[in-house]
């Protein structure tokens, strides 16, 4: 009777163990189109032709982590870009800080960043947004909702990154 009992509980532990690993390694391409009128609150003294482009490729990691390989431009700010950041919210709602991508940034940079496997749920499920902060709006000057799709399994190469 112990020795079932054991065995079940072994093979409970397994199933469990293989169902927490089972999206390791799942892939997803990000995208989000930054612009001033999707920020809240609205920016001051931004032309309509500030924009931006978040672009990424997001990797499921063993240790509960999403690591997230991005590259970010944009142009006509109202001046240097002091910082960006993947938030947590919806359209039209300021959100949390989900991990920093980079401050002071350059157009054209790329970079990493890791997120908790519970914030990348909400960032996979159209919760969480990309937005450049400047000098002149310091709660952020554009904005773009992340959205993402799935990479087949046969595509190792990334395009995103270093």
């Amino acid at each position: 009777m112990r020795k079932m009992i054991g065995l079940t509980v072994l093979m409970a532990l397994a199933l469990s163990a293989g169902a927490a690993a089972s999206h390791q390694g799942d892939s997803y391409n990000l995208v989000a189109n930054l612009k001033a009128r999707s920020e809240v609150p609205k920016p001051t003294g931004v032309s309509v032709s500030a924009v931006g482009l978040f672009t990424a490729r997001a990797v499921e990691q063993a240790n509960d982590k999403v690591k997230i390989t991005w590259k970010l431009t944009f142009k006509n700010l109202t001046g240097p870009a002091a910082a960006a950041h993947i938030h947590l919210g919806k359209p039209s709602v300021a959100g949390p800080v989900a991990g920093a991508l980079c401050g002071p940034c350059k157009n054209g940079q790329r970079g990493t960043v890791t997120i908790t496997h519970a914030q990348w749920q909400k960032v996979e499920a159209g919760g969480g947004y990309v937005n450049v902060h400047t000098a002149t709006n310091q709660g952020g000057e554009i904005r773009g909702q992340v959205k993402s799709s799935t990479v087949k399994s046969n595509s190792s190469s990334s395009g995103y990154g270093s």
